[in-house]
């Protein structure tokens, strides 16, 4: 079990350290920056990476959203649960206050939103609080029926990774505008810690949404999509 959490604490911290260090560091750099694309591709990046390295040990959930929606589906066991979410949320906090040390070493430097998501205000396309749990929901379930079916056995094997890394890419390119993409409460917990904004009091939001997203994708897999020789028990890596 312990292996399982470091691989969950890692994969977390490397998943906001990446995708969240991509967008304080090199979104807007210097003029030209990486821009929303670039940042959505960071984010599949990370956890394509990690689940390659580390899937096989822990089943590279890096997400509490996933982890529940697994357990749902009877991919996962429930009474890890728990245990899983611990590490995942201090393993993106840990990311995120490796990268406000760097970041704030640059002499100007303003925390500000600090890649934390939010709505209204601090929506970057000032979207409202329905539109924001909407949109979370439905890309929260979506990312989970493309993870149970990426991972079933009927699937191809070893491209797992893949299809959940450009998966979480594309959420990326929808959302950004809409909440700077949640679909995971470990990354906007971790984020909104160091943000400057009201993130923390918005942060209800991105644990209620992608949690509820998770278990109706599995929800709707389980019942409606599910072959009868794709049961397994998860983590079993890609």
């Amino acid at each position: 079990m312990s292996k399982k959490l470091a691989a969950e604490f890692f994969g977390t911290f490397w998943l906001v350290f990446g995708g969240c260090g991509s967008a304080v560091l090199a979104a807007g750099f210097p003029q030209l920056g990486i821009g929303f694309a670039g940042v959505a591709l960071a984010f599949g990046l990370t956890v394509l990476t990690m689940a390659y390295a580390v899937g096989g040990i822990s089943g590279g959930h890096f997400n509490p959203a996933v982890s529940f929606g697994l357990a749902i589906a009877g991919r996962f066991s429930w009474k890890e649960l728990v245990p899983y979410w611990v590490a995942q949320v201090v393993g993106g906090t840990a990311g995120a206050a490796v990268l406000y040390v760097i970041a704030s070493g640059k002499p100007d430097f303003v925390a500000g939103g600090f890649a934390s998501n939010g709505y209204g205000a601090l929506s970057p396309g000032h979207y409202s609080m329905l539109a924001a749990l909407v949109v979370e929901i439905t890309l929260t379930a979506g990312f989970l029926l493309v993870i149970l079916g990426a991972t079933s056995k009927t699937a191809p094997a070893g491209f797992g990774p893949l299809a959940i890394g450009l998966a979480l890419t594309l959420i990326h390119l929808i959302s950004i505008p809409v909440t700077n993409t949640s679909v995971n409460p470990a990354r906007s917990t971790a984020a909104a810690l160091f943000a400057q904004t009201d993130a923390l009091g918005q942060l209800w939001l991105f644990w209620v949404a992608p949690l509820a997203g998770g278990a109706l994708g599995a929800l709707i897999w389980k019942f409606l999509l599910e072959p009868q020789t794709a049961k397994r028990l998860e983590p079993e890596g890609f």
